[in-house]
């Protein structure tokens, strides 16, 4: 049936066109874009989830960066410790040479231990990289033990969407070479605490030593403070004296080992994650990359398609449009 007041084929053509037409826009979208879901009415599950990661991808960028400066933190107080321990180890060599030497000689002796003193009291001041040192401490008039560093290591996410973060810590009370805090329970730093020269064994307890005098059980000494000659008395320390000092410094050095080795895992465990937050950043990319990239190749092959459906679909509306026209060669005479 021909009509004038509806044209059937038209309204079929113009659907198509229009049908074509938006098919050509979503797929001229995903061409500029390069995705195939750049907003939440493309898809909306796999909108969120991209954002999601998206953001945390972002927030372990962030844990990326701060594991670069928490190994740089590490990096330093191993370097400090390092030198520490070579610097203590000529300690324990001039107390070897001094046993069994003049008092003049244990003189010209401790004015060199003295300058190796202040050396490591140097390296562990300054060990400090972005405000922390983890070697020479102050923990402050109310502290029990010296506090932790923190470095931020991880950014969670648990199968219910609860964020949460992980660090890894490093014990400073462990690393730490001098401790200027001031509470009766803080323990003092491996080369600042006294130790009980016969068995090296740190204690909170000083006990006054008078060099020249016997050796006895119960007396200390400091690392960074002993000395085997007196200036203000004018007497050296006895060869008892000094195997004792020897002691000390033999465990204050075996204290510091355990130290740098501690230091050595935490620069360990910072390097693993450091490569392990790399390759997750990696596989979200990838992964968001899966959900919602569009395909180039499918979409110029489409592009191209819908272009000529659309020209098609011109051709046939302006077909339809015109059978109309054919109806008055029926009233021509």
């Amino acid at each position: 049936m021909s009509s004038i007041m509806t044209n059937s084929a038209a309204l079929t053509a113009l659907q198509s066109l229009n049908a074509t037409s938006k098919s050509l826009q979503d797929t001229q979208a995903r061409i500029s874009t390069g995705y195939r879901v750049s907003q939440a009415s493309d898809n909306a599950a796999y909108w969120s989830i991209a954002t999601t990661m998206r953001s945390d991808n972002q927030a372990m960028s962030t844990v990326s960066d701060a594991l670069g400066l928490g190994a740089s933190k590490v990096d330093t107080a191993y370097t400090g410790m390092n030198s520490a321990i070579t610097t203590i180890n000529q300690i324990k060599a001039k107390l070897l040479a001094s046993y069994g030497q003049t008092d003049a000689s244990k003189q010209k002796t401790q004015v060199e231990i003295a300058a190796l003193q202040d050396q490591m009291k140097s390296y562990a001041d300054g060990a400090t990289f972005s405000g922390t040192n983890m070697l020479s401490v102050n923990s402050g008039a109310t502290a029990t033990t010296a506090a932790d560093v923190k470095i931020l290591s991880a950014f969670n996410r648990d199968a219910a969407g609860a964020a949460s973060i992980s660090t890894i810590d490093v014990k400073v009370e462990n690393t730490k070479l001098y401790e200027a805090g001031t509470t009766a329970t803080l323990a003092k730093g491996i080369l600042d605490t006294e130790r009980v020269g016969s068995t090296g064994v740190a204690t909170g307890t000083a006990v006054a030593v008078t060099l020249g005098n016997a050796a006895t059980a119960t007396d200390t000494y400091s690392a960074a403070k002993l000395k085997i000659f007196d200036s203000a008395t004018g007497k050296a320390a006895g060869d008892d004296q000094i195997k004792q000092m020897l002691t000390v410094i033999d465990s204050a050095l075996a204290d510091m080992t355990n130290a740098a080795s501690t230091l050595g895992a935490a620069k360990s465990s910072i390097d693993l994650q450091k490569t392990f937050t790399s390759n997750l950043m990696d596989s979200i990319d990838r992964g968001v990359g899966q959900l919602v990239d569009a395909d180039m190749n499918k979409e110029s092959t489409r592009l191209q398609a819908l272009q000529v459906q659309q020209q098609l679909g011109v051709q046939a509306l302006s077909i339809a449009n015109g059978s109309s026209q054919s109806i008055l060669s029926l009233f021509r005479g």
